[in-house]
């Protein structure tokens, strides 16, 4: 009788130890995996080259970026995001330049624009009579996400690539915020 006992005891520490082990064992598993996959925002103002030549996939949603960023260029910021597996990514660089220099980009990006806003987000642009998605505020000194009313949001180019019924559920739009006051540029592209 004792020695069925003790192989039925044993049975269950091993049994249980094993049980331990799985749960443990996919728990640190899970979390290594989860931690590493998950995309992270980047900011470094001296990845811009890095991520304008090699990580954004469509070269012509950014070929009105800068190549380098001008020299000369004051309080630079960038917010790149690479997206998940539903998309989502976005990448926008903030600049300071010469009032002067900041006319003459206004009146160049105006008069190819194919829409126009005065401030908000792509939240409110979406939701107007004809409006398209653009972009949030990714830059900005401050948590808010929309762009203050001295910014002109010129969209480049917006295409939907929902399906019918599902408008703007996909697709992408590209252009530049420009505050005159402030002698600022935003570049930006948006997809999802």
């Amino acid at each position: 009788m004792k020695r069925s006992h003790l192989v039925k005891i044993a049975m269950i520490v091993l049994l249980s130890l094993g049980s331990l082990g799985v749960v443990g064992g996919s728990f640190f598993l899970r979390k290594a995996f989860s931690s590493s996959s998950q995309p992270e925002m980047i900011t470094d103002i001296t990845k811009y080259a890095e991520i304008r030549k090699h990580l954004w996939i469509n070269n012509n949603q950014i070929k009105h970026f800068p190549h380098e960023l001008p020299s000369g260029t004051k309080n630079a910021r960038i917010a790149y995001f690479p997206g998940t597996s539903q998309g989502n990514s976005y990448f926008q660089v903030r600049l300071q330049q010469s009032p002067e220099k900041i006319e003459k980009l206004l009146s160049q990006y105006r008069n190819i624009a194919k829409y126009q806003y005065r401030g908000g987000s792509t939240n409110d642009h979406a939701n107007q009579p004809n409006g398209v998605p653009t972009t949030f505020f990714y830059t900005s000194d401050f948590p808010e996400e929309s762009f203050p009313a001295s910014y002109e949001i010129l969209v480049l180019d917006a295409q939907d690539k929902g399906t019918p019924g599902f408008k703007w559920n996909h697709g992408n739009s590209y252009g530049v915020a420009i505050d005159s006051s402030a002698a600022e540029i935003i570049y930006w592209a948006e997809k999802w």
